[in-house]
């Protein structure tokens, strides 16, 4: 099974950016956290991060036919883009949604998400290991 994991805006600045919201690991230790993860769970993983939102859509759309499912983390674009909304909708691939941070207690605006829209699953503030039940929940298919 072919996995599409999509880190979005600012993702890149783990350890960096506010620690005491998304920790103190740095995108490099998720990254490989992740890789570990589908290994143990015999999933094949390709990893991609973008700050830029088209770029998000064309990754999206570039899946269709070759992965079986999408783990996204959309960050900032979790609450303002129809774009990544509608491409996943278009692609119709199983996708999970993850956030570090728990979205439904922080700031109202946070709390919306137009991935759930389309998302089978969403997990929220379980840091880094948000991804692996992601990842779990795609290899129990």
């Amino acid at each position: 099974m072919k996995i599409l994991v999509i880190n979005g805006p600012n993702l890149n600045m783990l350890g960096i950016r506010e620690p005491d919201i998304y920790g103190k690991q740095d995108f490099a230790s998720l990254e490989r956290s992740i890789r570990e993860w589908a290994n143990e769970l015999f999933l094949e993983v390709a990893l991609f991060q973008s700050n830029h939102e088209g770029e998000i859509v064309d990754i999206i759309q570039s899946a269709y036919g070759v992965f079986d499912g999408i783990v996204i983390n959309p960050a900032a674009y979790t609450h303002t883009s129809v774009a990544i909304l509608d491409a996943l909708k278009a692609v119709g691939i199983p996708t999970v949604e993850v956030h570090l941070s728990d979205i439904n207690t922080r700031e109202e605006f946070r709390k919306h998400s137009y991935v759930s829209m389309v998302a089978k699953k969403t997990i929220c503030g379980m840091g880094f290991d948000g991804y692996r039940k992601a990842l779990e929940f795609h290899a129990q298919k």
